[in-house]
């Protein structure tokens, strides 16, 4: 240890030299994770005024990958990069909310197909327009070009990547 990285006696001086960790705050993973989580919270917000109000993040992050014509839990999972059992666990809370239904896969009766109830569709167009009126008062903020200029450079960059699913 250096020392000036020894802890000091003194109640007015620092206990450590701090480390220049500016970057930390400012990197693009911890930007484009800040901006989700303020855009999702806003999608929520927004839900909330329409009437679906019992729901968090966690949910969007199960609905985002779920097919309209159903998906597997276990390709759910796969998606949101969780557990099966943790999925299981959010499918459960959707479906007491009658956003989601399981049945059973005509092509493997021991594997269940998640879908979307006629509920989970009309809250899906709700979600949909949540997500459209927060895209345009994030249009508003930066501005309608930078924010087409942000999806496609998003588009290029995840472009073939599908989130490590297909083994190497």
């Amino acid at each position: 240890m250096k020392k000036n990285d020894e802890i000091s006696t003194d109640s007015h001086a620092p206990c450590y030299t701090p480390i220049v960790d500016n970057w930390r705050h400012h990197n693009v993973g911890r930007l484009l994770n800040t901006s989700l989580r303020r855009f999702e919270t806003r999608v929520l917000e927004l839900m909330a005024t329409a009437g679906h109000g019992h729901f968090a993040p966690s949910h969007i992050n199960a609905t985002r990958h779920l097919d309209v014509q159903g998906t597997r839990l276990t390709e759910l999972a796969q998606r949101a990069a969780m557990t099966k059992q943790s999925m299981s666990e959010l499918v459960g809370q959707l479906e007491k909310l009658g956003i989601v239904a399981r049945r059973v896969d005509p092509t493997d009766a021991r594997a269940r197909i998640i879908y979307f109830t006629p509920h989970g569709i009309r809250w899906l167009e709700a979600f949909h327009q949540a997500l459209t009126q927060a895209e345009n008062e994030m249009a508003d903020l930066i501005g309608t070009d930078a924010l087409n200029a942000m999806k496609c450079s998003l588009q290029t960059y995840h472009a073939g990547y599908d989130g490590g699913l297909t083994p190497p």
